[in-house]
């Protein structure tokens, strides 16, 4: 009995042993741990039950299995180089990246097979299509229009897949070495169009100015001389007025019977006729009796003359104030 009894004890903490290590096993078995950035999908005889989020997660042991393990950050993928033909039959080569990122796991597991490949002829297919509705200036100079136009529809076409197409970029469009040659000739001819044009518009703008410069010149120069001739004008106008008045007074002086009026008209405008004949220039020699005793000659002649035709209603001028000698042009003085 002993010895039973002994045995039954050993059987027993192996026994124990046993289930503590099965126990162990199954709880190793339905611990799971899911690191950040993955989804796993969790199948129970082949179906799809549920998904398991970044950390520890508990499954049922040898009944729930994990499917697939589905990468949820934002990941790249390269699109290789393709021949695309445009809307005008020129033949070029494009490739580019294409960034997406799944947002539901279950659908991106078991909506399609080969998930990459699916995007990937999905961006060529359409990149193709929108490229080939483009003529090749316009496929050049619009990149940022086929980057959106490629991404809407792939992004809607892949929608049904849990997957958001983030971004796509065209990185390279080579047109052919002969049409690259072309476009250079035909860049190098516009940009000396456009030199010739400039250069034309210059000189033309430059003889507009020219013009309007010499017109604007020419008009200042008229009404300058305008200004002055208005001015000259109104100058002698004053002059012959001022004329007109001293002669007036003059006429008034020797009708009152004033010798010294006349006197003084005439010596004046016979000391302006000498200085006129002294400045001019072609005069080089003058021999006239320009001495002061023939102007008070003169004077002294005409108020004689005045005398007689006033009938000596002037006073008399002093003998000794009577020149000599008798002035040019004039008549010698009847002797009484």
């Amino acid at each position: 009995m002993d010895f039973l009894g002994g045995f039954g004890m050993d059987g027993l903490s192996t026994v124990l042993i046993a289930l503590g290590i099965l126990f162990v096993l199954v709880l190793f078995a339905g611990a799971k741990t899911v690191p950040q950035g993955y989804n796993f999908t969790i199948e129970r005889f082949g179906k799809y039950t549920r998904t398991l989020k970044p950390g520890l997660n508990l499954i049922v042991p040898f009944i729930d299995v994990i499917g697939k393990r589905i990468n949820v950050m934002e990941q790249v993928l390269d699109v290789p180089h393709q021949e695309v033909i445009t809307r005008d039959n020129a033949t070029v080569t494009a490739n580019g990246v294409t960034f997406y990122q799944i947002l539901d796991a279950p659908s991106a597991a078991y909506e399609v097979a080969n998930l990459e490949n699916a995007i990937l002829n999905l961006t060529m297919t359409n990149i193709r299509s929108v490229m080939g509705s483009m003529d090749l200036d316009e496929l050049l100079s619009h990149r940022d229009e086929i980057n959106d136009r490629v991404l809407r529809v792939v992004d809607t076409a892949v929608a049904p897949w849990g997957v958001k197409i983030t971004r796509i970029e065209i990185k390279d469009i080579d047109p052919p070495k002969d049409l690259v040659e072309s476009m250079g000739r035909q860049m190098k001819a516009e940009r000396e169009k456009r030199a010739t044009i400039l250069e034309a518009e210059g000189r033309r703008q430059a003889a507009i100015l020219k013009a309007e410069g010499e017109k604007q010149a020419q008009v200042l120069e008229a009404e300058g001389r305008k200004e002055a001739a208005f001015r000259d004008a109104e100058a002698r106008e004053r002059a012959a007025e001022a004329e007109a008045k001293a002669t007036q007074l003059v006429s008034d002086a020797i009708s009152s019977g004033s010798v010294q009026a006349i006197n003084y008209f005439v010596a004046n405008n016979y000391i302006k006729a000498l200085e006129g004949i002294a400045t001019s220039p072609n005069q080089k020699l003058m021999m006239l009796p320009v001495e002061a005793s023939s102007v008070i000659g003169a004077i002294g002649g005409i108020a004689e003359i005045a005398r007689e035709t006033f009938g000596g209603a002037a006073p008399s001028t002093p003998t000794s104030a009577r020149p000599a000698s008798r002035p040019p042009n004039v008549g010698p003085t009847e002797q009484n």
